[in-house]
This record gives C-alpha cells, sequence and structure tokens, in this order.
C-alpha cells in the first residue's frame, strides 16, 4: 500500500459506494477518519436506499434457505455484492451463487436441498430472473413466497431545470 499525503487544509470528502450497504464499511470509514480526522461524510441519503433495502432482503432470504442464487452479472459490484451478503447470511450452511441467466445454473448445486432464495442485482431484467424461477420450478422447487423488508415508496423530484422544460 502507498502513504497518502493530504494536508489537512485540504478539505476532502469521502464518496460513497453505491454497492456498500448496512454496516460492512464501517471499519473502513473508521480507518479513515482516524488517518484523517478532518475528512468529511456524506449525507446518508448519499446511499442508495434500493441498495441497502435489496441487501437487507437479500440477508433475510439467506437466513431462511439453504441455498440462495443472485442473478446477475459478474462485472456489476451489486450483484457481487448481494452474492457476499447472501453468503454472509447462509454462513456454513449453504452456498450463494451469481449466474448471468438460467443457463449457468448446475443442478448438482441443488441436489439434497429444500429451498432456495432468489435476488438479482438492481438493473437485472425481470425476464432473466423468472427464466431461473422456471429451471428451479423445473427441478422441483415449486413453491414461492415473496420476502419484503421495506416498501419502497421514494418519490423523486425532477430538478426545476428539467421541470421548466416541459
Amino acid at each position: 500500500m502507498f502513504p497518502v499525503f493530504l494536508p489537512p487544509a485540504t478539505r476532502r470528502l469521502r464518496p460513497p459506494q453505491p454497492s456498500w450497504g448496512g454496516d460492512e464499511p464501517a471499519d473502513t470509514i473508521a480507518a479513515l477518519k482516524a488517518k484523517f480526522p478532518w475528512i468529511q461524510e456524506p449525507p446518508s441519503s448519499d446511499i442508495c436506499y434500493a441498495t441497502s433495502n435489496r441487501q437487507a432482503a437479500v440477508k433475510l432470504v439467506a437466513q431462511q434457505s439453504d441455498c440462495v442464487v443472485i442473478v446477475g452479472s459478474a462485472n456489476s459490484s451489486n450483484s457481487v455484492r448481494l452474492m457476499e451478503v447472501a453468503q454472509e447470511g447462509l454462513g456454513e450452511r449453504g452456498k450463494a451463487y451469481r449466474v448471468d441467466d438460467a443457463s449457468e445454473l448446475d443442478p448438482a448445486w441443488f441436489e439434497g436441498l429444500e429451498s432456495v432464495g432468489i435476488s438479482s442485482g438492481a438493473s437485472v431484467p425481470d425476464e432473466l430472473v423468472s427464466g431461473v424461477i422456471d429451471a428451479l420450478q423445473n427441478l422441483g422447487f415449486t413453491g414461492m413466497k415473496s420476502v419484503e423488508t421495506i416498501k419502497e415508496n421514494m418519490h423523486f423530484v425532477l430538478p426545476a431545470e428539467l421541470r421548466r422544460k416541459k
């Protein structure tokens, strides 16, 4: 690691990482503040509410499942983080997988399991998730229930410049 030298008079803002939700960045933030006490925090509203909500839901699903499948690209930090959150929720009881679509599912992953949790990255098309659900149903996982942790009712107001253009 390279040392970082920033004079205290230089004001810096620690940008949020949108795929970080909940409490996982706390140690990193504490280390930054210890090294740079003058660092400014962004407002908590900068953390994507949908990311936080989805991670909370995945954690809950993982606690109720034998395995979790996250539908989303390996290039998506959101999907990769959801898989990590799922694995943390499963612990040693099971395994979390990330797939782009149903064609990447391996039936061996599900042998002897009773329940499989499914979630997806924020921008994954519904038809890819539906394809994974259909594939799992064909493997015998026919009962399905939805888990909702927080009812999302955010409303965003267009910036004044865009409202004027109407």
